[in-house]
């Protein structure tokens, strides 16, 4: 059970208020098993990388403590986001720096990866193509960039979700709580295997094997072929898909699926036939090429 406290505006008498002053609430407020809400109307150019307005922040008390590593040359924000995830009960650590944000992200122990794409020495997007020869670490990529290609390529990379700035912090939690539920082993469901052809899915370790061979997908791959093995021969809508995979409503114009399907049939090696789809509708997981 969770109890609301009031909201606390942290405005001073100018409309302001000074970064100091939400951390101090944070620490008074932290060791209380509570979930609370702060009106944060900070002003627009100490917040302008994180927040576009006067936002309301909702945030649970962490039951289990996540190590995740960010990486953002924009040390005004990694402090920040340091002071919120402290607030709720998990570790930050940053880095400003692409090239030594790679070596913390393959030789260090995190949870999660949080990636700007902008970043000097190594951008995002070389950060990303690099971790993915090592390691299956989940990543959330930031970008200020608004073309959707910039989104796309991410994607193609490995991303296992993206958020664009500026953005809000506690949109960035449920992204993180939302990934991090994907990539976990399944517990009590059953099946700890599925088998549809040549193709074999297991539940408990989160491996797929093809025609007997190992093969490597983010976890949004793995969910998603999960969902389309478990309908073997139906449809499984746009709409289903992106409700249960993204946590959010599907838009007309969005290709991030479409991206994942491509990955799939690409790494499965079946080919358009292996995973149909039913125009202006869904997909439908076949079993077969």
């Amino acid at each position: 059970m969770h109890f609301r406290l009031p909201v606390v505006n942290l405005n001073d008498r100018r409309g302001h208020c000074q970064l100091s002053d939400p951390s101090a609430i944070l620490r008074i407020i932290k060791p209380l098993p509570l979930r609370f809400e702060l009106c944060d109307t900070l002003n627009r150019e100490s917040r302008s990388s994180v927040l576009p307005g006067p936002e309301t922040f909702v945030m649970e008390i962490a039951e289990k403590p996540l190590s995740l590593l960010l990486v953002d040359d924009d040390v005004e924000l990694c402090g920040m986001m340091k002071e919120f995830f402290a607030a709720v009960g998990h570790s930050l650590h940053t880095v400003n720096n692409g090239r030594e944000g790679l070596a913390r992200a393959i030789h260090g122990s995190y949870d999660l990866l949080i990636l700007d794409v902008m970043l000097p020495e190594l951008d995002g997007f070389a950060v990303l193509r690099q971790l993915r020869q090592h390691k299956n670490l989940p990543v959330i990529m930031l970008t200020a960039r608004v073309h959707r290609n910039d989104r796309i390529l991410g994607l193609n990379l490995g991303s296992d979700d993206y958020l664009p700035k500026p953005f809000d912090p506690d949109e960035l939690m449920a992204r993180i709580q939302a990934v991090l539920r994907r990539a976990a082993p399944a517990k009590g469901q059953g099946d700890t295997a599925l088998n549809a052809g040549k193709i074999r899915l297991d539940l408990s370790t989160r491996g797929v094997w093809s025609a007997g061979s190992p093969v490597e997908l983010t976890s949004m791959e793995f969910d998603l072929l999960e969902l389309l093995m478990r309908s073997k021969g139906s449809v499984v809508s746009r709409e289903v898909i992106t409700a249960r995979l993204f946590e959010r409503e599907a838009t007309p114009y969005d290709r991030f699926l479409d991206v994942h399907i491509s990955h799939l049939r690409t790494k499965l090696h079946g080919g358009r036939g292996l995973i149909r789809a039913i125009r202006g509708v869904g997909y439908v997981f076949t079993g077969t090429d």
